[in-house]
């Protein structure tokens, strides 16, 4: 696997775009579209909100009931979520328009929003974004990442990641993009994520392997505790680097398992390290420990804490917040066995031993909880299973952002 430069435009056949519309103002880039030469097949995974928004519904029925898909089409500024019917009409003329401007089926549109719950969305406004969008798609780089800016809200920076993978002598590229600052909590299925690709592979083993990667990377990040009404991630691939078709149970689906993976990943990671009002990553490895669910109850139980996080924001090596963290996850684990580290680019130092206090210093500790990402370990020493979860440090910032976000 090599990792290369771009996003949504790295693969074969990908074309992007982003603009402003004039949804949210008459500067801020706030409309994308992704198409594809081809028709692609598609895997999905949605946030378990029972409050879900308009686009999931859509997207669901798309992913789970086309034979295909071919374009997206997202803004940011209006979530499109408890509107109503008026929210799913929507989502029908967006589709259409879609249909009409590109030449495809209106089934093999998919739609998504991210903003402001319960307004409408300026369907005029969208229309006409739609039928501007599309003389300025292009397979460029700069292409993508108009578009990567464009499906912003509070994030402060644009999220791309792209690979290339060898499958039996075809070079395979993956590449995608997404966006997520606040409202955001391990529970998938306002995150959004779109992955595309010139991989040939038979659509139940993308979504197989779309479904497994994502328990393990946006299931396994938070920055405030909210599951979005919004959470989607898509993924089309096309077949166009014409390689033999991926089918499950052999060493071609492990290898693009392994490139989809670590997309996913280093998106989730890039979502967690620009948390709203974030200073640093913070990342939580619980290790050794006897089954896979309890490490990552405790994982998350740890990154999601409060109080841990306001911690990591003072560098104050408060490690009783953790085991705190710890015991109230539910999961079973001796905390009179359990070691604690902090870790990062200036050192690693354990803290706890055995549930109790080592004599640590505090300014070396400091020093390490001063840098950029951040990493807790905590060793149950119970088994060899291990799980990573990622988040942030919780700021007086956070709650400025979400103080005033409509305005």
């Amino acid at each position: 696997m090599e990792i290369i430069q771009g996003g949504v435009t790295a693969a074969k056949g990908f074309k992007a775009a982003g603009m402003n519309a004039g949804i949210k103002n008459k500067t801020k880039k706030d409309m994308a579209m992704i198409f594809s030469e081809k028709p692609c097949v598609t895997a999905g995974t949605f946030t378990t909100n029972k409050v879900f928004a308009a686009p999931v519904k859509w997207d669901k029925n798309i992913v789970y009931n086309s034979e295909y898909s071919q374009a997206v089409v997202i803004n940011s500024g209006v979530a499109n979520a408890c509107t109503g019917e008026e929210g799913d009409n929507a989502c029908l003329r967006e589709a259409q328009a879609v249909s009409k401007a590109l030449g495809i089926p209106e089934n093999s549109v998919l739609v998504a929003s991210t903003g402001v719950i319960g307004m409408q969305l300026p369907m005029d406004t969208m229309v006409a974004g739609i039928n501007a969008l599309p003389s300025m798609l292009a397979d460029t780089q700069e292409a993508g990442t108009q578009a990567a800016e464009a499906i912003m809200t509070t994030d402060t920076r644009s999220k791309q990641v792209a690979v290339t993978v060898d499958i039996k002598g075809k070079k395979v590229t993956v590449g995608g993009m997404c966006k997520g600052a606040g409202m955001i909590h391990p529970n998938m299925a306002t995150m959004l994520c779109f992955i595309t690709s010139d991989a040939n592979i038979e659509k139940s083993a993308l979504q197989k392997m779309t479904s497994a990667i994502v328990d393990d990377s946006f299931n396994m990040i938070s920055v405030d505790g909210d599951t979005s009404t919004n959470d989607t991630v898509l993924v089309m691939a096309n077949g166009m680097a014409e390689n033999e078709c991926i089918k499950e149970n052999t060493p071609e689906y492990d290898e693009y398992f392994k490139a989809l993976s670590y997309i996913l990943t280093e998106l989730s990671k890039m979502i967690a390290g620009d948390g709203e009002g974030c200073t640093c990553l913070f990342e939580v490895k619980v290790i050794n420990a006897k089954e896979r669910q309890q490490a990552r109850t405790l994982a998350k139980s740890i990154v999601t804490s409060s109080l841990t996080k306001a911690a990591i924001f003072g560098h104050d090596a408060n490690w009783g917040r953790i085991l705190c963290a710890m015991g109230y996850s539910g999961a079973d684990f001796e905390p009179e066995k359990v070691d604690i580290y902090f870790e990062s680019s200036a050192g690693k130092l354990k803290i706890v031993e055995n549930g109790k206090a080592t004599d640590y210093s505090e300014e070396e500790a400091t020093k390490i909880l001063s840098q950029n990402p951040v990493t807790a370990i905590a060793d149950v020493k119970q088994g060899d299973v291990n799980a990573t979860a990622w988040g942030c440090d919780l700021t007086f910032d956070y709650v400025k952002i979400n103080a005033d976000y409509r305005s």
